[in-house]
């Protein structure tokens, strides 16, 4: 599997189990996708901004959840 698309998929299972409900289970995906999507920007597969920013956004997404 290409570094871009594990980058990816770990994106998806955050943005999947944020939006049915799990903060727990978000949480943990989230804290296994940080190191993945770090080591693409990294490599410049991605800005370093971009990679940055769905951080911020799926981190601020789990914190808002009841």
């Amino acid at each position: 599997m290409s570094l871009r698309s594990k980058a990816r998929t770990s994106i998806k299972k955050v943005i999947t189990a944020i939006e049915s409900g799990d903060k727990k289970t978000a949480q943990e995906l989230f804290n296994e996708m940080v190191p993945v999507v770090d080591g693409v920007a990294r490599k410049g597969l991605y800005h370093k901004n971009k990679i940055s920013r769905h951080k911020s956004r799926l981190n601020a997404k789990i914190k808002a959840m009841s």
